[in-house]
């Protein structure tokens, strides 16, 4: 889960880590007042949830009110990599002489939270990490120890030689590393953190996300909550009792059981497809969850052809083929649609499908070159064409 710029230094400022003094605002009459109340100059910044603000210019420093207010009105209702700003922070602005950049992230490799560290902050940090690799120092935390002070202080040397400044971050990582294990977050960093004119270290911005999976112990963060169309449809699959995920493809898999998912979007990529999405119904014989399941298919616009992959094991065929053709009834369905049925009842869920006269192929196999021949000739086909696989 993701959250705001201003949400996130929120909880940093919980920590007492130090950010700027900055305002939420909505309108540009209250970019106005916060001005105002901030004093000059000040930084018009927009709040989505996405990276890449300043080049698409909704981050804008302003020197005078007029500056902030105009700043106000080209930034809100801008479209930023599909997402619609509404709402800006306007923070005070900083007098600063050095940016870095600091954050903390679960590595897989070393099994435990991992430190990044590096002298060029102040920009994507995968713009670094592709460019210039090395410029980003990398300290696996040991789970047991925890951010110890001398680890602190080795992280803080590799980046500053004044033993102020060495002090001032020693404190500030620790504080940074308690706020990600208690907030059970999966990513927190400062970009840029900045040494101010007055020799002070500062988060001029801030970026976390947090486990979805510990969400139910973390009740004022999951609060903060502001799921994309795509993530919305993933948390009512989830409420019922299917697991879903969009991807960028056009051939929509219905299947039952991550592993069947899995190896269903691998064989559509192996004949030259491309998956639209992972969709688990589960192992439960429940003809309702079909339903749900097609119905959230055919609301990717992007869906050309739907594949139904099933292999019955708790879950039965026959309820699967019942689940379907009530789909079928109900619904507006004028795209391809591929299935293949196997294991428990599958006799019976065939002859069930049967009854609609729909055509029938041998192998699962087939049944993915068949979809994805489909996919390709989908504006030659008629409107509506559906094979079966057993």
């Amino acid at each position: 889960m993701k959250i705001h710029e201003f949400q996130a230094k929120e909880i940093f400022s919980r920590y007492t880590i130090p950010v700027t003094r900055e305002i939420l605002c909505f309108t540009p009459a209250e970019v106005t007042s916060a001005t105002e109340t901030l004093g000059l100059p000040v930084v018009v910044k927009a709040q989505v949830l996405t990276g890449g603000r300043g080049k698409a210019g909704g981050v804008k420093l302003a020197r005078t009110i007029d500056d902030a207010t105009q700043a106000a009105h080209q930034i809100l209702g801008m479209d930023i990599k599909g997402y619609m700003v509404e709402k800006v922070l306007v923070a005070q602005g900083v007098k600063f002489s050095a940016e870095f950049y600091v954050g903390l992230t679960i590595d897989r490799k070393t099994k435990s939270v991992i430190f990044m560290a590096s002298k060029e902050g102040g920009v994507e940090i995968e713009e670094v990490a592709k460019n210039t690799p090395e410029a980003i120092l990398k300290f696996p935390i040991d789970a047991d120890l925890g951010m110890t002070p001398f680890m602190a202080r080795k992280i803080a040397f590799a980046l500053f030689n004044d033993f102020n400044l060495v002090k001032q971050a020693t404190t500030l990582f620790q504080k940074l590393y308690t706020m990600f294990l208690e907030t059970d977050a999966s990513l927190a960093e400062i970009n840029p953190l900045v040494l101010t004119d007055e020799g002070n270290l500062l988060a001029l911005d801030g970026k976390m996300t947090f486990d979805d999976n510990a969400l139910f112990r973390q009740k004022e963060i999951a609060a903060l909550n502001e799921p994309t169309e795509d993530e919305q449809k993933e948390i009512s699959a989830k409420e019922k009792g299917l697991t879903y995920i969009r991807l960028d493809g056009s051939i929509g898999c219905m299947v039952n059981g991550a592993g069947l998912a899995m190896a269903t979007m691998d064989l559509i990529k192996y004949y030259g497809g491309s998956p639209a999405n992972f969709l688990d119904i589960g192992g439960s014989s429940n003809p309702q969850k079909v339903i749900d399941a097609m119905n959230l298919l055919l609301s990717d616009k992007h869906v050309k052809v739907v594949m139904i992959n099933i292999f019955g094991g708790i879950t039965r065929c026959d309820d699967v083929a019942r689940g379907l053709i009530s789909a079928l009834s109900q619904l507006k369905i004028d795209i391809p649609i591929v299935v293949r049925l196997a294991g428990t009842n599958s006799k019976e869920g065939l002859e069930i499908i049967k009854q609609s006269n729909l055509t029938v192929v041998e192998t699962m196999s087939e049944a993915a070159q068949k979809a994805i021949s489909l996919c390709k000739d989908c504006a030659k086909q008629a409107p509506y064409l559906s094979s079966i696989s057993i």
